[in-house]
């Protein structure tokens, strides 16, 4: 299995038999969308800068099947869960609905946390066995801060933490300015605790650090 990041938070996940990507954006958040084929886009919410769906063609000519809700899918050997969660901290009043993506590719168990404002409640969290990639969103103002991001990686020990969705010099989006930079979050690990790749293969569970470990992927 090989992880990409095209930036902001969405990610293409490449298994033997099938490819899913999450949360296409369009460039009005100020980054071009790479050329990107996939059999299954994941939505979070109806954002433009994660919902451009448009952006994605089908892996084998035809358009790709959109999931932008929660429920239980099970397509060309790659299984979802989308669970309700918010884009806030007061039940979506202020930003709405937000679904976040349990997704077991080629037995590697991923969590997409989208635009998450809140930590994750306990009936969520007994319903993920195990995580084993966690895509989770740091720059704040949007999303949860950095005592919820660092919360949620104790409840749900993922052998990788991918970072997603922090200010950068090219985003465009409101408060950009605001968020907080890719280096804030890294920061708090040391440099022991991060890792750096073009694209995150993983090939077999063996292939997991034993420890959990923050994975940052270039993006392309």
């Amino acid at each position: 299995m090989e992880i990409s990041f095209a930036g902001h938070s969405c990610f293409k996940v490449k298994g033997k038999t099938s490819s899913i990507v999450f949360d296409p954006y369009s460039s009005e958040i100020g980054y071009k969308l790479p050329k990107l084929e996939a059999d299954v886009v994941c939505v979070s919410h109806n954002h433009f800068d994660h919902n451009f769906v448009e952006g994605v063609k089908g892996s084998d000519g035809s358009v790709p099947f959109v999931i932008n809700a929660p429920g239980e899918y099970d397509l060309k050997g790659v299984y979802v869960r989308g669970f309700k969660s918010f884009h806030d901290d007061k039940e979506g009043k202020e930003r709405g609905l937000n679904t976040i993506y349990y997704v077991e590719v080629d037995g590697i168990f991923m969590l997409h946390l989208g635009d998450l404002g809140h930590v994750l409640p306990d009936d969520i969290v007994s319903e993920l066995e195990v995580v084993d990639v966690l895509f989770v969103p740091i720059g704040g103002i949007y999303t949860i801060g950095t005592e919820e991001v660092d919360e949620i990686i104790s409840q749900l020990e993922p052998s990788i933490v991918v970072p997603m969705h922090f200010r950068t010099e090219k985003l465009l989006v409101p408060k950009a300015s605001e968020m907080n930079p890719l280096e804030k979050f890294t920061n708090e690990w040391g440099s022991d605790g991060v890792k750096k790749v073009d694209k995150l293969k993983i090939f077999q569970k063996s292939d997991l650090p034993e420890e959990t470990q923050i994975v940052v992927i270039e993006q392309l």
